[in-house]
């Protein structure tokens, strides 16, 4: 995930005409103008030719794999709520990584929920259609919550709550879901919220193994002593580890073992004469 993550940013780096600046715009924009057709269209013919129906896209209408994205996930006083938010937070997230990589984020975020659709498909059988970037637009979410964790929003207008409780509410609600897809045996379906949401993870796979380096760290705390030594005595000129009885170092006898005691407070470097045999140093 780490090298894919690193291949993204040197292909972005490479390559920034393919972005599209200010791509939110044009998708809280293309919402709107459908829901404003959709509410002249009784039938509901417009919605189901633009949803990503599996299917559909498997007889030859190949535009569902993108327009699907198009249709709002909610109406009336809540769109505009929606279409404000979902804009706010793809702006962010395009001013923090550039134009390009939002744009790779926001297009393999509505592949992958394309080709999860197509794998339900195929293990259970059943064609569901989706309608909006119900996915696409969790994943902006996630992104945002992982990025600024702080962050405070006004839940209902009313209550303030940090971005970071509401991506574990999120991520709680999605796990149910993938809970009730599997006990009722659409194991396709339940790979579904998996698959589109790979995005989140690629892109943030450098950030979860910093966290769980620090998590390590903090369950192993001589382990880490010893790394920070040995980076500060590095640092000093001339010799990697210096023995603090004797003075001697590795520069000068290469053969010699030189190890950090444990119980001394600070770094202190000892050669194989010394280390079990000094006096330890104390706050």
């Amino acid at each position: 995930m780490r090298k894919l993550n690193q291949a993204i940013d040197r292909f972005c780096a490479l390559h920034p005409r393919l972005a599209i600046p200010g791509l939110m715009r044009y998708i809280v924009g293309a919402n709107a103008v459908i829901y404003l057709f959709s509410l002249f269209d009784r039938s509901g013919m417009l919605l189901y030719f633009l949803c990503m129906d599996p299917a559909s896209v498997l007889r030859g209408e190949l535009w569902r794999v993108v327009t699907y994205v198009l249709i709002p996930t909610s109406d009336s006083f809540w769109l505009i709520i929606s279409l404000f938010f979902y804009y706010w937070l793809g702006e962010s997230l395009e001013r923090m990584w550039g134009s390009a990589k939002f744009t790779i984020y926001y297009v393999s975020g509505v592949l992958l929920t394309a080709l999860a659709s197509l794998l339900a498909y195929f293990i259970d059988g059943i064609s569901v259609a989706i309608f909006g970037a119900i996915y696409v637009n969790t994943a902006l979410f996630m992104a945002y919550a992982l990025t600024y964790p702080e962050t405070i929003v006004q839940v209902m207008f009313i209550l303030p709550v940090k971005m970071k409780w509401l991506a574990w509410l999120e991520a709680v609600l999605y796990g149910v879901q993938i809970i009730q897809y599997a006990a009722a045996g659409m194991w396709g379906m339940s790979l579904v919220p998996v698959v589109a949401l790979l995005n989140l993870f690629v892109f943030f796979s450098p950030n979860i193994h910093e966290r769980a380096d620090r998590v390590r760290a903090r369950r192993r705390p001589e382990a880490v002593q010893f790394r920070r030594a040995v980076k500060e005595q590095q640092r000093q000129k001339g010799y990697n580890h210096k023995c603090t009885v004797c003075g001697r170092t590795d520069t000068d006898f290469p053969n010699l073992q030189f190890r950090y005691c444990s119980k001394c407070a600070g770094y202190h470097c000892y050669c194989e004469d010394h280390i079990f045999n000094h006096t330890h140093f104390t706050e």
